[in-house]
């Protein structure tokens, strides 16, 4: 993960960037719009500029959901006074305060009922001006059953002609559990559009990509190669979210390697890492994402069409590869290849078993270390790793001690 404003347009600058393309954040400036996509969106403006009052926007995590209402928002800027609710895990009371507040209507001292009365008025003063009053309720699966009730009454809102308000409630598969549940059928009978956002075809995949290249400044070749795109529509399977966090990946682990165009071996390695990262747990999901990314990318593989064999050229790669360090999560990591235990590259010059090797001063002079505490230092040669932990660096580092040896 890119840790610094000087990292990010370091690498910004490497691939031709004006911005980050594969950000995290709902910007609905990056929207792409897939057919499902194309379609509920279409499908809610009818909704809220035909007066309908009541719909719902159901898709699976990372489809999209919130950036699109941020887009279906902006349509409406200068038209109503909207909403955008986040926060759904709360009670009746906390909602209607929550939704008054963002608003811009005054709650202070008022209980249930009074802000009730008073938010009734508003919308009727926004109908005689003109304006829409527009709420949308992101993550609304997690809302209790009690404020789903709530929110039903709030529909009743309406004049002999027109509704008041207009509700989209947004959220997981698991909202269309509960809206189909017995006890949710006064809900559910409200409700005038059912929309649902589905996964990319591989074909929109790969235009989703393009797309947020475009959006980002990228004017050169193509960034992805065939294969690369083959292996990003295989990990992602039509996620938008996990699009992005593959192509990030691949970008800084292309960067890291000094390589402008994402090949099948650097994507081939990115999906394993994050596939093993798929199989860990707790609150460093993005670290470790990082941790994985960083220490494959420690090993310096040369490009496929080249053979490292110089010093100089070694110690450039690894230059290069210390620029990576400054916006990953784990220098700790590089520890590893402090030391390595004779035995395993042959054993000559009458070391024993077990004893280590430091590595030529001139592949480690450009990497800093941390130790456990954060404290800058230097490899030590008195670290030694077992044989599980040096097999996964060995090929490439066999090869660099036997060259400097020679």
């Amino acid at each position: 993960m890119l840790r610094s404003k000087s990292a990010l347009a370091a690498l910004l600058d490497f691939f031709g960037l004006k911005q980050e393309p594969f950000g995290v954040t709902p910007d609905p400036s990056c929207l792409y719009l897939s057919a499902t996509h194309r379609e509920a969106l279409a499908s809610m403006m009818y909704g809220i500029e035909a007066g309908r009052g009541f719909l719902a926007l159901i898709a699976n995590p990372g489809m999209g959901k919130t950036t699109l209402l941020f887009h279906l928002l902006e349509q409406f800027r200068n038209s109503a006074r909207s909403a955008l609710l986040f926060q759904t895990q709360c009670s009746s009371r906390e909602f209607m305060h929550l939704l008054m507040s963002e608003l811009g209507y005054e709650t202070q001292g008022f209980d249930f009922v009074r802000m009730h009365e008073v938010f009734n008025q508003h919308l009727l003063r926004e109908a005689r001006a003109g304006k829409r009053c527009i709420i949308m309720v992101d993550e609304a699966q997690n809302l209790d059953a009690s404020v789903l009730e709530t929110i039903r009454l709030l529909s009743n809102f309406e004049t002999p002609h027109a509704k008041l308000l207009q509700i989209v409630l947004a959220g997981q598969p698991e909202l269309g559990d509960k809206l189909s549940s017995n006890r949710m059928a006064q809900l559910r009978q409200r409700l005038s559009q059912v929309n649902r956002l589905e996964p990319f075809s591989a074909n929109e995949t790969e235009l989703y990509i393009l797309h947020r290249l475009r959006i980002a400044g990228y004017g050169g070749r193509s960034l992805l190669t065939r294969d690369a795109l083959a292996i990003a529509t295989q990990f992602s399977i039509g996620i938008p979210r996990n699009i992005n966090t593959f192509c990030f990946n691949a970008l800084s682990l292309a960067f890291a390697l000094r390589r402008t165009v994402i090949d099948l071996e650097i994507a081939q390695e990115v999906m394993r890492d994050l596939d093993s990262l798929g199989k860990r747990s707790g609150e460093n999901a993005v670290d470790q994402r990082a941790v994985l990314i960083e220490d494959k990318a420690r090993e310096h593989r040369p490009p496929s069409s080249a053979i490292v064999t110089a010093e100089d050229n070694r110690s450039e790669e690894v230059r290069n590869l210390g620029v990576y360090r400054q916006h990953t999560a784990a220098p700790q990591v590089l520890e590893k290849f402090s030391a390595i235990p004779q035995s395993l590259s042959g054993g000559t010059n009458g070391k024993q078993d077990g004893e280590t090797v430091p590595l030529p001063k001139s592949m480690v002079s450009n990497l800093e270390l941390s130790d456990e505490n954060g404290t800058n230092s230097r490899p030590k040669d008195d670290k030694v790793i077992g044989l599980a932990e040096a097999t996964a660096c060995l090929n490439s580092m066999v090869r660099s001690l036997k060259t400097v040896r020679s």
